[in-house]
């Protein structure tokens, strides 16, 4: 086996057709891991598709996907992705336009009538709209689900559990509770540390005695005393030489007196 997936034809030339037969509608088109990406104005997209379906050069016959992706920190969060397949030259493109949570995306189902199964996922996992869709319903999720789930915003676990009740003897619904709030996660590295306080550590540098790290079992204890009212024990002194104290000097002197003894008596 030569190949373990079917072998495209080249990309070699493409981008230039493309930009050159849709021109301003283009705002961008790039050729990544083998595969040619093209965003275009979101009110373009129908004639947009329409070319690449009708022009000789181009063919690209069967729409195969509509995939939609979430950014959030985007002004329009939402790309939404279609995949089409040229039979005839052996090639895929991908066409992408960007909208938010209220702008509808124009929708294809002219073109390729597939593309209302296809449309109806994109709203039921991402809510985006497709204005012209004659069956624009969810298709995935249960009857009366609240939310979309795709959205990098959206609790995993849903806003409305299922279960079976002993009390009530049926299944009922009823809200999620949640162990902790849902939280959005920065994907810092831990060991570099987060540049922001984490929630609960502000208490460290302003309630006593929870002294953190790393202070010592003493420093501790004399926060705590003072916290209080307490005295504070005092220090132990130290010293590090003997003259500092005159430890061993008695000593001395009694075995110099004893060896003076044994000299006089010889």
């Amino acid at each position: 086996m030569a190949s373990p997936a079917p072998v495209m034809a080249s990309n070699e030339g493409v981008i230039d057709a493309v930009r050159s037969a849709l021109g301003s509608f283009v705002v961008d088109i790039v050729d990544a891991v083998g595969e040619v990406s093209v965003t275009v104005e979101r009110d373009a997209l129908v004639e947009t598709l329409l070319k690449l379906r009708d022009t000789p050069g181009f063919e690209y016959q069967q729409l195969m996907e509509i995939a939609g992706v979430d950014y959030p920190e985007r002004p329009e969060r939402f790309e939404v992705c279609y995949h089409l397949l040229s039979l005839t030259r052996n090639h895929r493109i991908r066409v992408k336009v960007t909208t938010d949570e209220e702008t509808p995306v124009p929708s294809v189902t002219d073109i390729w009538p597939v593309a209302g199964w296809l449309e109806r996922e994109v709203f039921d996992l991402y809510g985006v709209l497709f204005a012209g869709n004659p069956d624009l319903r969810r298709i995935l999720t249960d009857y009366g689900f609240r939310g979309h789930p795709f959205r990098k915003d959206f609790p995993l676990t849903g806003y409305v559990e299922m279960r079976y009740s002993e009390e009530h003897k049926r299944v009922i619904y009823e809200p999620v509770k949640l162990a902790q709030d849902f939280r959005t996660f920065d994907f810092m590295s831990p060991w570099e540390g987060a540049e922001y306080i984490l929630p609960g550590d502000e208490k460290a540098q302003s309630e006593a005695p929870g002294a953190p790290t790393p202070l010592k079992a003493d420093e501790i204890k004399s926060s705590s005393a003072s916290a209080k009212g307490e005295k504070a024990a005092p220090t132990p002194k130290t010293t590090e030489d003997t003259d500092d104290t005159g430890a061993g000097e008695k000593a001395n002197e009694k075995a110099a007196e004893t060896s003076d003894d044994k000299e006089d008596d010889e």
